[in-house]
């Protein structure tokens, strides 16, 4: 008959047992390997589109998942360009803290308390010669 001790010995864990982000607090924007992650996911929207608001409202529904939203994007006019939207955490914040005074409100986008200035998304476009239009995305 085994004993308690050999089974604690025998047992182990691969890495597939592990969660694929390690669990990582996709909330936490001020962890650089966060925004890494977060970039990489946002920059999976690269490549040619018939359709680019198509694109833009599954990149806003991706990142959506995670709190993250960013207003309308203007009209992509012209032959390239870029935009840049602000993004909030959550819908921002808005409330008290410790140090607000009593006649004050403390407003904001939820992330520029945790980054200095906050992020924003900058989509960048380009119309290709056969009418579609190549797009980028990043955060900055």
């Amino acid at each position: 008959m085994k004993q308690f001790k050999s089974f604690i010995n025998e047992t182990h864990t691969s890495h597939q047992n592990q969660a694929v982000d390690q669990n990582t607090n996709m909330s936490a924007l001020s962890d650089p390997s966060v925004q890494k992650k977060l970039n990489a996911w946002v920059g999976s929207i690269a490549g040619n589109y018939i359709l680019p608001e198509e694109a833009i409202s599954k990149l806003r529904s991706s990142l959506s998942k995670i709190g993250l939203s960013f207003d309308a994007v203007p009209v992509m006019e012209g032959e390239s360009g870029t935009h840049e939207m602000p993004l909030s955490l959550f819908g921002g914040r808005f409330g008290k803290s410790v140090t607000t005074p009593y006649d004050e409100f403390e407003e904001d986008d939820g992330i520029s308390h945790q980054v200095e200035g906050g992020l924003k998304l900058v989509i960048g476009y380009e119309m290709q010669e056969d009418n579609s239009c190549r797009l980028t995305a990043s955060i900055k």
